[in-house]
């Protein structure tokens, strides 16, 4: 539904066109005034966009979208047969890539357009999208459990399922669009060993601060305890630490070596700063002055590289410290956990680390807190006792 935000003070349009979700930022600050004013706008918008009498570019001439929704409407025209043919897998895949660009991360367009030509275009480029069949999919996932992987020899079922999705979507769209009949039917995704968490204890957490070279102390300590994605510490920039409010606000992450907003509007958020974050913080400051936009840097002032911290940094400081090793996402894990135990409200962790609602917090981190979840049953017993203590002093009184 389409709706008029704030945001940093400003009003936003967020409204749908061609299916592709549209954020256009004004210049007008939020008052009862301009958003009522907007708000008559973009009712004008869906009823034009309802009648298929829109145009971007009337309302919104130096967007970013514009462009991308004119390069779309001249490859829609390029790839309209004029004999009513169905397209080859390669043309419509190459069209439906240009229509999801609009929506994606650029990451996540690079990564698909990479599954398209290292699996998929060799295999089903030529065809036509009506003459593949459901065997020749099945053909192709057996084949794929056959191919060398990085770790055990083989691609792993997670990894065979991220690479047939594009064929799911790109068969199921232009069988829809074809009116033919799409030969992706019961084919159901491998089945993915569940992923096991490890978050650290608060003793573990203590050896590998004492222990983790002076320079990534900091960096640790507040990965600890605030539950910041890997992109989203990599990519932190001083003008979003407010030490007077003593907030850390996530509006971007480092994907790919480049900024990009949040992923969803959960994850755009104000995490709170405890003691030990805003003082390691500011004695951080202190020390690296204003050699970087980014909260932690090389000393060339760009951005720190993740693998290269993981590698050089956090894996040596485990084994020296002999605990088993894990990826530092695990300290997302443990920031969760060591809250969840010192009995902070779930709807407030939830918030800090970007759900929009406690059913993750209780499905992924339930078995760590049994007390709280009450999955141990003692909550329930010590309800029951209190409650016959009590019946039984009133009738001795």
């Amino acid at each position: 539904m389409a709706s008029v935000n704030n945001r940093r003070g400003k009003l936003v349009f967020d409204f749908r066109y061609k299916g592709v979700r549209c954020r256009e930022q004004t210049n007008l600050t939020d008052n009862k005034v301009n958003r009522k004013r907007t708000e008559l706008i973009l009712k004008r918008i869906e009823s034009e966009i309802l009648l298929d009498q829109f145009d971007y570019a009337k309302y919104f001439p130096t967007s970013k979208m514009l462009a991308k929704f004119q390069q779309i409407e001249k490859a829609q025209a390029v790839y309209r047969p004029d004999d009513n043919s169905v397209m080859t897998f390669a043309e419509f895949a190459e069209l439906w890539l240009l229509e999801k660009k609009v929506e994606w991360r650029e990451s996540n367009y690079k990564t698909v357009l990479g599954v398209l030509n290292t699996h998929l275009l060799s295999v089903f480029g030529e065809r036509k999208l009506n003459d593949i069949t459901k065997a020749d999919i099945l053909n192709f996932r057996s084949g794929l459990a056959k191919v060398p992987g990085r770790t055990n020899g083989r691609l792993s079922p997670s990894r065979i399922n991220h690479i047939m999705t594009p064929i799911r979507v790109i068969m199921n769209e232009a069988a829809e669009r074809f009116e033919f009949t799409s030969p992706w039917r019961n084919i159901k995704a491998l089945k993915v060993p569940r992923t096991d968490i490890e978050p650290f204890s608060l003793g573990d957490v203590r050896k590998i601060l004492d222990d983790i070279h002076p320079n990534y102390r900091c960096y640790f300590l507040v990965r600890f305890f605030t539950a910041m994605r890997s992109g989203e510490i990599d990519g932190l920039e001083w003008r979003c630490v407010d030490f007077e409010r003593r907030q850390i606000l996530i509006t971007q992450a480092l994907v790919r070596d480049k900024l990009v907003p949040t992923k969803t509007d959960g994850s755009y958020r104000s995490i709170d700063m405890s003691q030990p974050v805003y003082d390691a913080l500011i004695a951080h400051r202190r020390a690296v002055g204003m050699r970087s936009k980014f909260v932690f840097s090389t000393r060339k002032g760009t951005h720190v590289q993740n693998r290269y911290i993981t590698r050089k940094v956090w894996y040596p400081c485990l084994e020296r410290c002999f605990l088993s090793k894990r990826t530092p996402y695990q300290t997302r894990h443990t920031a969760a956990t060591l809250w969840l135990a010192a009995g902070e409200s779930p709807e407030w962790i939830a918030n800090q680390m970007g759900h929009s609602s406690t059913t993750m917090l209780f499905k992924v981190y339930s078995r760590f807190i049994p007390n709280l979840t009450r999955q141990d049953g003692s909550a329930f017993e010590r309800l029951i006792n209190e409650t016959f203590d009590d019946s039984e002093q009133a009738k001795e009184g």
